[in-house]
């Protein structure tokens, strides 16, 4: 099976799993981390066709999606096993997913593996990331914000991830366009303490 025909199965495949999906790691995440990824790659100068099959995988098996259980090299080898994808090209996706996620803390080795991370990343932040960590907080019963306990809220999120990620970014594509996704978050909480505070 040629390289596009190894990407496109796996992109059906991540559809059927992920579609409708209700944490914020859905398909269109999944999709939009590939074309960051894609356009970040082709900036670097880095080998694509790896780039784009570990950014199609890199939730899969994931432990915030399976009760805290990481399954991903167990799930990604059977799938590629399947689409009779050499044991090298696994073994380096295995590998780069398991550098991808901020809550792993492990440090991306690779150029792949830097722009998944930084694809991955940057879907946290903006608009877009906005969207996100709402529904992530929504789907874990959390309040949005309690003065009382704002360590248990959506919002604390923000201070706890989100508005590190600008700095954590590897490539210099990624860096640009962090800033100005950095800068929108800190709008929408000055905005967001305005209006709790009926200040705005």
């Amino acid at each position: 099976m040629d390289q596009q025909s190894i990407l496109e199965a796996v992109r059906a495949f991540v559809c059927r799993e992920f579609s409708g999906e209700g944490t914020g790691h859905d398909f269109f995440h999944l999709e939009r981390v590939v074309k960051t990824a894609v356009r970040i790659a082709n900036r670097e100068h880095a080998d694509l066709f790896l780039t784009e099959l570990a950014a199609w995988l890199h939730d899969v098996g994931d432990h915030k999606l399976n009760n805290g259980v990481d399954k991903s090299a167990e799930q990604i080898t059977a799938i590629l096993k399947e689409l009779n994808v050499p044991v090298d090209i696994i073994s380096n996706v295995i590998t780069i997913v398991s550098q991808v996620s901020f809550s792993k803390g492990k440090t991306a080795e690779s150029i792949e593996a830097k722009i998944v991370q930084d694809a991955d990343r940057l879907d946290a932040i903006g608009a877009i990331g906005l969207a996100r960590v709402f529904a992530f907080g929504g789907s874990k019963q959390r309040e949005i914000y309690n003065p009382k306990h704002p360590d248990q809220t959506t919002i604390q999120h923000f201070y706890d991830k989100l508005l590190k990620l600008k700095d954590l970014m590897h490539t210099e594509t990624a860096r640009q366009i962090a800033l100005e996704r950095h800068v929108y978050l800190e709008s929408f909480l000055k905005r967001f303490y305005d209006e709790w505070n009926g200040e705005a």
